[in-house]
């Protein structure tokens, strides 16, 4: 498989690599296909492996490229590793609303990522939590959206509660980690023009700087 290239314009980056995590069944596939295709997949066949899916979206006048990859949530798939986690972004860890035992498994999914995505020239990792199948919330909910809340808050992760059915939140909660990676990794989300202006206004800050003071007594 090949590396992902890291491309910058300017001051901003615009590819990014986005990794999924979460148990088997909690929609993680169902949730990419309605942010890529904004449409809701109702049955599908259990990810093997993993998949790669691609969009291309505008935050804040910028173009980002993001390649998401739709990981295997059972754990005999965990051995895929580093050659799926290497370069990756930010993770986004999905559980069920419904299903208590996949909100408990959070802690393994995110030690798992990080034992293998970590290394000395990987970027400060940004971390969504989503809390799927809101539409389920007054059938059968197991997990309330206070604990939800609390763990994303302990484990600094930006938390949603998501539709992979309706698509509540879901285009919102992709746009606020890319915001949180760019924040973290102070890479701004400028438009070329606006990029262009600011170095215009630096090399002429710095032009001034350098300038020898012609009223100096020294």
């Amino acid at each position: 498989m090949e590396e992902k290239t890291r491309e910058f314009v300017g001051n901003h980056r615009t590819l990014l690599k986005i990794v999924v995590l979460g148990d088997s069944g909690v929609g993680k596939t169902a949730l990419l296909h309605q942010y890529v295709d904004g449409k809701f997949i109702q049955t599908h066949q259990a990810t093997i492996g993993a998949d790669l899916l691609t969009k291309t979206v505008e935050v804040d006048n910028i173009t980002v490229s993001m390649q998401i990859w739709d990981t295997a949530g059972q754990e005999r798939y965990d051995a895929l590793g580093s050659a799926y986690y290497r370069g990756a972004d930010g993770c986004i860890f999905v559980y069920d609303i419904t299903n208590k035992s996949s909100f408990e498994h959070l802690n393994q999914w995110r030690q798992n990522f990080l034992s293998n995505a970590a290394d000395e020239h990987a970027p400060v990792f940004k971390f969504l939590l989503l809390a799927n199948k809101s539409d389920l919330a007054n059938d059968g909910r197991k997990v309330t959206s206070e604990e939800g809340e609390r763990y994303a808050q302990s484990s600094g992760m930006t938390f949603f509660e998501t539709s992979a059915k309706n698509g509540n939140n879901v285009n919102q909660a992709f746009v606020a980690l890319i915001r949180d990676i760019a924040s973290a990794e102070e890479v701004a989300l400028y438009s070329t023009e606006v990029a262009e202006r600011i170095k215009m206004v630096e090399q002429e800050m710095d032009g001034k700087n350098q300038k020898p003071n012609m009223n100096c007594g020294c």
